[in-house]
């Protein structure tokens, strides 16, 4: 017989309901807007590192289930929304673990009038309200990561003297990889495990520019881009921008992952052109961020393992 089971308690799942209507208590007191936008669409991203799922026979061609609903908020946000939130599903490929599931709850706000330093200041105002117990804030620029803990500077060290750390540090790697590809390996296995550890929040900003494709470049460090992330007890949990509202530069950013996606052999996903005119409309200055709600809920109820806090992971869909 199969195991029909949920692999969350019962108890866990009313624990979460009750995480779940603070959410919504948080936002509310703010004054922002909840809101919905679809989850299937006619258009997925052309990030080079996201593999979304593709659907077949959606409104006479493909459609895809939505990584994220950045694309469908930032067109509400053209036509006047204000601030807004949204809680819903996401969908993006990716292996079953710990951390990760198929399909997962995102939370995703955008704040009129915010830069990323604002915005993450009021994600750590979210963490507090929904913690039992006070946190502790740390920031760190994404060099300074990288010095602390590596003892380089991501943004000046050769390709070739990256390479040779990463294959020191991590041992055999795949032929092939890129600058941005050691970077990660090397923040995911030699940083991020040690980053908000205990009641301490980390909050890492001021990542590379083609490690940002939807934020706006630091005027004051072009090399850097108006891009933080945030992590609790090792976890990442949220990834924030300042956000672009060039519409000429945008549509280079999609153009170029997708010249690149053509160069490593990965199929061309059209560009939303729907977001490309509501750009052109204008976008209000703002600041987004996209956080996992089930890895947030994970560390709030002290359990270790994602399918604790999902009634029906993927492999018991």
């Amino acid at each position: 017989m199969p195991n029909w089971k949920p692999t969350s308690s019962i108890e866990t799942l009313k624990a979460r309901a009750m995480i779940m209507a603070r959410v919504r208590q948080f936002f509310a007191e703010r004054d922002i807007l909840e809101v919905e936008t679809p989850l299937l669409s006619q258009h997925s991203v052309t990030d080079r590192y996201m593999k979304s799922f593709q659907v077949k026979d959606f409104m006479g061609g493909d459609g895809y289930l939505q990584t994220s609903p950045e694309y469908a908020m930032k067109r509400l946000l053209a036509a006047g929304s204000g601030s807004i939130y949204q809680i819903c599903k996401a969908f993006r490929q990716d292996e079953l673990g710990t951390r990760h599931n198929p399909e997962f709850t995102m939370l995703e706000w955008y704040v009129e009038g915010f830069d990323h330093y604002q915005l993450f200041d009021q994600v750590f105002e979210l963490l507090n309200f929904l913690s039992q117990k006070p946190l502790t804030l740390s920031r760190f620029s994404y060099q300074e990561a990288f010095e602390q803990h590596l003892k380089i500077n991501p943004f000046t060290i050769s390709n070739q003297d990256l390479a040779v750390l990463g294959r020191e540090l991590l041992g055999e790697l795949p032929d092939g990889l890129e600058r941005d590809d050691y970077l990660a390996l090397l923040f995911e296995d030699r940083i991020e495990p040690v980053l908000g550890l205990g009641d301490e929040v980390s909050f890492i900003h001021s990542y590379p520019v083609s490690q940002a494709a939807l934020a706006r470049v630091d005027t004051d460090n072009p090399a850097a881009a108006c891009r933080f992330e945030v992590y609790w007890r090792g976890v990442e949990l949220a990834n924030g921008f300042y956000e672009l509202t060039d519409s000429d530069e945008q549509r280079q950013r999609f153009v170029a992952d997708n010249q690149w996606r053509k160069e490593n052999g990965l199929p061309k996903v059209s560009i939303d052109e729907r977001l490309i005119a509501a750009l052109n409309v204008g976008l209000p200055e703002c600041a987004g961020v996209a956080l996992g709600l089930d890895r947030l809920i994970m560390i709030l109820l002290e359990l270790s393992d994602l399918t604790e806090v999902v009634a029906f992971p993927a492999d018991r869909a």
